[in-house]
């Protein structure tokens, strides 16, 4: 499946910004089962100082804000290929070890919470490390934290999520993460994009977790839609949490408020 994305990103300034850099990874590359067919990127109102691949190998691109300007507009559109891998992304690649996605800590911190919830799942399988164990806890964590918006933010944390029992794909994203760790799998975040039915003009871009299986390698899961990522998915960057693979991330100098605005769409 080809599927065509325009992701654009809007900041508006109160007061004018005379210092701001942003880091973007809004570049998909690819991989296993994705071929990107044709990407650009604009910046209206920054300039591109620096591009580089980072140690999870996402494509990050440096911008600086022009001073005194109260607008800024990121636009990246492309077409990218997609395979049905049910999935599966398979081998481990890039500078970090498996090991560094075994570890809880920032976002995906340990609580007594997801602990109960890793019990649970050790309970019920005798053994671990194998895909099952893996669909049940997405099957929990579905039941366990409902999909609601306007309940979180980009600083919550997954044990803060699973108690408050409602969240969104980032949310959904890093429980399934933390528990994985607690039970031994490496697990990493991603954010993408995704085709949604019957809807063109998105608010926001999408985030999933991989885990790490015996005999599979990595391996997909979508927590907030029940499923292992299909053709409809487009993997953009990924990482230990959300601040490793957010796809505009930085900071600014100035006085007065920002508002964020994000257009997107996606079609096939």
């Amino acid at each position: 499946m080809r599927l065509n994305i325009s992701h654009k990103t809007t900041y508006e300034f109160e007061l004018p910004v005379y210092y701001a850099l942003q880091q973007l990874r809004l570049t998909p590359l690819s991989s296993e089962g994705q071929r990107v067919i044709d990407w650009s990127s604009s910046i209206s109102g920054g300039r591109k100082e620096l591009q580089f691949e980072d140690q999870f190998g996402n494509l990050t691109e440096l911008v600086t804000i022009e001073p005194g300007v109260s607008r800024v507009e990121i636009l990246t559109e492309g077409v990218v290929e997609i395979e049905d891998r049910n999935g599966v992304i398979g081998a481990h690649r890039g500078f970090a070890p498996l090991w560094l996605f075994k570890d809880n800590a920032g976002l995906t911190a340990n609580g007594p919470q997801l602990r109960q919830l890793a019990g649970r799942i050790r309970a019920e399988f005798k053994e671990l490390g194998g895909i099952e164990p893996l669909h049940a806890l997405m099957a929990e964590i579905a039941g366990a934290v409902d999909y609601e918006t306007g309940h979180t933010d980009s600083t919550t944390t997954a044990e803060a999520a699973l108690t408050a029992g409602r969240g969104v794909c980032q949310d959904h994203a890093h429980i399934m993460i933390a528990v994985a760790r607690l039970l031994g799998y490496p697990a990493r975040y991603v954010s993408g994009y995704l085709l949604l039915d019957a809807v063109v003009d998105q608010d926001a871009a999408h985030a999933w977790a991989e885990i790490w299986t015996e005999g599979l390698g990595w391996v997909g899961f979508d927590v907030s839609n029940g499923i292992c990522p299909d053709a409809r998915y487009v993997r953009g960057a990924t990482g230990r949490d959300y601040r490793d693979a957010a796809p505009v991330h930085g900071l600014r100098q100035g006085a007065g408020e920002e508002t964020l605005h994000v257009s997107l769409q996606v079609q096939q």
